[in-house]
């Protein structure tokens, strides 16, 4: 999603490949403070858990189609840019995002979901087979304990995606969702317009039945509705980050600030 479109979020990963023994049975991987692998993605999935940890300072919409729609947190309004990776590659935000903590592994799965492969990006600067960091196999073969912490992380993050998903059929199904797209000036007069995502339509949402709310309110989407619909004020204070000293961005006054007029699509 950018100034235009949405990106391709499995883009941080270079080299993905199936972990194993023989393979990594000598890899040790370090993981540090350095998110520049990251630099070039203006907004991540995010899993319904983590919408109240999110919503506080950034905003949370939507994006896709059909049965591809996901929650996503915006992370820069422009294509290829990052605004909360400072140019040293560190984070500048509080929360960070389980997508990118669970980097550089991910599961993959060839069989609709009925089997997943962890795998690991041997393109991420921390693997290494000099010892640095944590490694995935002891000198007998068997997996470490950060192996181990490493699946169980993964796991739960795929529980949380199945939940996840729920919840987006779900506001699909009731035609909650609307196209939108917003339109950022900055006070040096550069117009920016973001779109390819999408929002709760707050008259939708009110027009629902007794019924469908009571359903909304039986699986906590209600909640994670309020919290969507709250972060969207982060829209502006995330455009203002331009020039602001973010990775990326153009160089322009110190007291430069944004207005944002949200619009449907």
């Amino acid at each position: 999603m950018y100034a235009g479109g949405m990106v391709k979020q499995l883009l941080i990963y270079e080299r993905a490949v199936p972990v194993s023994r023989q393979a990594h049975g000598d890899l040790s991987v370090k993981i540090g403070g350095d998110f520049s692998y990251a630099r070039h993605v203006n907004s991540v999935p995010l899993m319904a858990a983590e919408f109240a940890h999110a919503a506080d300072e950034y905003a949370v919409v939507f994006a896709g189609q059909g049965e591809d729609i996901i929650p996503v947190v915006l992370l820069g309004v422009r294509d290829n840019e990052n605004l909360i990776v400072d140019e040293k590659g560190a984070w500048t935000g509080k929360y960070v995002p389980a997508f990118l903590r669970r980097y550089p592994f991910v599961f993959s799965s060839d069989d609709n979901g009925a089997n997943f492969t962890l795998c690991v990006d041997e393109g991420f600067e921390g693997c290494n087979r000099v010892g640095r960091g944590e490694r995935l196999f002891d000198n007998d073969g068997e997996r470490t304990q950060y192996l181990e912490s490493v699946l169980g992380f993964l796991q739960a993050y795929q529980v949380q995606f199945h939940r996840t998903r729920g919840l987006t059929k779900r506001l699909s199904d009731l035609g909650l969702l609307e196209a939108m797209q917003a339109r950022f000036t900055l006070r040096n007069r550069q117009v920016l317009t973001l779109s390819g995502f999408l929002a709760v339509n707050r008259e939708r949402l009110k027009a629902l039945t007794g019924e469908q709310l009571a359903e909304l309110q039986a699986y906590d989407d209600l909640e994670l509705i309020y919290l969507h619909l709250f972060s969207m004020r982060h829209l502006t204070s995330t455009a203002e980050r331009i020039g602001a000293g973010a990775a990326g961005g153009e160089q322009s006054s110190s007291d430069e600030q944004a207005t944002q007029e949200p619009t449907a699509a």
